[in-house]
Order: C-alpha cells, then structure tokens, then sequence
C-alpha cells in the first residue's frame, strides 16, 4: 500500500553511514514500542486502530448521519491539530473543490484557525440562511483562536434556531472530564466527543478530532481506520529496512547530518496540499527543539516550479526534497490536437494529462538530484480513504522514530506556548501585567 523509494538520494550519503543508522532506529523503534521514553504519556496513537472506542465510534457515524440530514453546511472550529488533519482528508480523498460539488453531503468550512475578521465574515455570508451545524474542537475550550471563533457562531445559530434547537446543532470535541468547553456543552446538553489524554493534537486526525468531520463528507471512515490498523500491524512489528518508516526515518536523520537541514514535502496532486499542511505541523512541532531539527517545508507542483523551483535547483545546498504520488487519477483527459498547432503541443495530442503530469515528476527529480538535492519518494497504490489512514500512520510512526534518533521528545510543543503569553499580556488578560510591563520596555 505504500513504500519508500531512496534511489535518488542514496549517492549523498555512504553505504556505511546508512547502515550505521540501523542500530539508532533499532533503538527508537524499541524506545517508541516499548513506551519507554520521553512523551510516553502521549503514545495513545499507537495502538489506537485497534483499541478504537466502538461505542464512541458509532455515535460519530450516528451524529455525521444527523448532520447529512438536518445541514447544509458543518462549520468546525478548532486550530493545528483540531482542523488540519480532517481538513487534509476531505481534500485529499474528496478532492479541492468538494465544497462546489452538491455530492449530496454537507459543505465543510473551518475557522477558527486565524483571527482574521474577513475570514469570519465570508464563512458567515457563505452560510447565509442555510441549515447549519458546528463541531468545536478544543483540548481547553480556551484556546484564543478557536474559542473567539466559537463565541461568534455560538451566537449566530443560537440567534437561528433558539438554544433550544442549537443545543442539538453543536458537537463538541474536547476533553473527556474537565475545562471550558467540557462544562458549557455539559451545561448545555450538547453532544460531545473526547479529544484522548494520551494522544497529542498533531496525532489526532483518526480519532473523533478528525472522524467526525470526515463521516460528515461521506468519507468511509472505517476504511481509513482499516488502513491505519494495516500500518500498524506493519510498522510496528518491522525492526529492519524492510520497514518505509525505517526508511524514511533512517535516510532524513542521514541526509541531516550531511548538511541537508530542510526537508521540502512536494506532490503534483493539488490536492495533497492540506496534507502537506498537517505533515507540517507534525514534523515541525515533533522535531523542532533543542536547537535541532529538520525544518518542514512544502510546495505545490507543477505551480511552484515557476516560483521556488529556481532555488531548489540553484540555491543553497541545505535541502532534501520527499515527493508524494499515489496512482492513477480518477479522471481520464487527454490533450486535443488542433489543426494550426498554435501552441506547438500537438506532439501531445492523444496523451493523458496523467501522463504528462507523471513525466513532468520525472524530469523535476532527476533535475533536483542532478542539481545536489538528494529526493525520496513515497509512493501510495490510492488517494481513497483506506491509503490516507495508512499515510496518516505512516507518517506519525516514522516521527517518532526520527524524534528519538534525534534525541528529543516528539511529543511535547513547549516552544508553542511562547507567542500565546506575549498575546495574553497585549491584550489584557488578567495575572499578565507584570509580563506587558517587560513587552512595553522593548
């Protein structure tokens, strides 16, 4: 369902140096496994395909049944790990322009994730007088961004329906016992869903974070759970190269170590961009610390060969480059031929764009290799939901993995909090005086 081709990147590192990675990731793998090393508090994700809450997991299917009945639109709210994740799988599996297709499923819009004012305001007109529902997804219910965005649309369906008939439009996804959002939707009688203990929001997608969201787009969520248990299944019991998530692992931690300190996420499938916007997060806050890590970067190909495709090929040497690719494209358009070849393209004529597109990958890698960026490439049989839950555990395996070849936590984001407390002073928040006191001094 999935390997990791390292052909083009395996000439920028020795034999020797490849195969002296094998005793670190043996040891990650077990330390990962075994539950024995930093951030093991966090590990719910692991054995999540198969320890799956069935009881929890059938009223999600229930409520997404509801919400397909009763909505036009599903708003849901919720930042980083709270949206990206599901956001990832509706593109990817359902394509960029689900929202535009009347597939028969409600719309999806997610805010939340910024405090634009203009954002908000063109969720709301695009609304309108429709039907709709709302998923708040907070650990906290506190968390600025998100619950900014809660107050506002908490107000407009309560405005609509009475909180009478609201109560029974919002989800709420959050901690199973205690914070903000678990009193109100308490108070309140709305539904609710937990955000585990034991598994970080980065590592959420697969449970009712992101299945929620998803079983409303129609996806087949167990099938991306039976992908993900097949990963599992696996990669866990693997402690060799036979094993992509050794691969991949084995050959970034390689690469860094040669001088290769970004990492460019690349697929010619647009919509694998929230994809590469949630591989992102997970990397970035995984790996990012201590003064160490690989920096997660990302583009979108063919259109940003025309924009940073000069610097990855002439700039400085510090990058790697993983591309993605998965199958065969649902459609089927080949080039016309025109009489006047007023283009020049009707060498082209007849030939799918699959074709062209596969080609122009092609040329893009043995370009950036020849131009000293080592590149790997991941290659899935499928863009259905199965694969992305297979993708989905690959991509936190190997994390860990790298986390702890590393030798970081890959489970903890204390980086992230920085920003949130210089905000909170700005802004007023009670018991931040002393702090706005030191930010005005600057």
């Amino acid at each position: 369902m999935l390997n990791v081709d390292i052909s083009r990147a395996e000439k920028f590192v020795s034999e020797n140096e490849l195969e002296s990675m094998k005793k670190e990731l043996s040891v990650a793998h077990d330390t990962l496994v075994g539950g024995s090393g930093a951030g093991s508090d966090f590990l719910g994700w692991l054995r999540l395909p198969e320890q799956i809450d069935t009881e929890e997991f059938s009223r999600i299917k229930k409520c997404a049944e509801k919400i397909k009945n009763d909505s036009d639109v599903l708003v849901v709210i919720g930042i980083g790990g709270s949206y990206l994740g599901a956001r990832a799988a509706i593109e990817f599996i359902k394509g960029n322009m689900y929202n535009q297709k009347n597939s028969g499923c409600p719309e999806v819009y997610f805010v939340g994730n910024n405090l634009s004012t203009d954002y908000i305001k063109e969720v709301i007109e695009v609304i309108g007088d429709r039907d709709f529902s709302i998923n708040v997804i907070s650990k906290s219910g506190s968390t600025t961004e998100p619950a900014v965005a809660f107050r506002i649309f908490k107000e407009l369906i309560e405005k609509k329906y009475g909180k009478d008939g609201a109560k029974s439009r919002i989800y709420a996804t959050t901690d199973k016992s205690k914070g903000a959002l678990k009193n109100l939707a308490t108070n309140e009688g709305y539904e609710t869903f937990v955000v585990p203990d034991n598994i970080g929001g980065r590592y959420s997608v697969l449970t009712a974070v992101g299945l929620l969201p998803m079983a409303v787009a129609g996806i087949d969520v167990d099938a991306a759970l039976r992908g993900a248990y097949t990963a599992m299944k696996s990669l866990v019991g693997t402690k060799d190269y036979t094993n992509p998530a050794w691969v991949y692992a084995g050959i970034r931690n390689a690469l860094y170590r040669k001088g290769k300190k970004i990492e460019i996420l690349a697929c010619f499938e647009p919509k694998f961009k929230y994809m590469a916007e949630w591989w992102k997060q997970l990397y970035g806050e995984s790996e990012g610390k201590d003064n160490v890590g690989i920096f997660p970067a990302s583009i979108e190909l063919t259109a940003d060969l025309h924009s940073m495709g000069q610097y990855i090929q002439q700039g400085e040497r510090i990058l790697m480059e993983t591309f993605v690719s998965f199958g065969k494209p649902e459609s089927d358009i080949s080039v016309p031929e025109n009489a006047e070849d007023f283009d020049g393209l009707n060498y082209l004529a007849g030939k799918n764009i699959a074709f062209v597109n596969e080609n122009a990958y092609k040329g893009t890698a043995i370009a950036h290799e020849d131009g000293g960026v080592p590149n790997i490439c991941i290659k899935l049989s499928g863009s259905d939901a199965e694969n992305f839950g297979y993708m989905v555990y690959f991509f936190e395996f190997a994390c860990g993995l790298s986390g702890y070849t590393l030798g970081v936590n890959p489970f903890d984001q204390p980086g992230v909090e920085a920003y949130k407390k210089n905000m909170f002073a700005l802004l007023g928040k009670p018991g931040y005086e002393e702090l706005l006191k030191e930010i005005l001094k600057k």
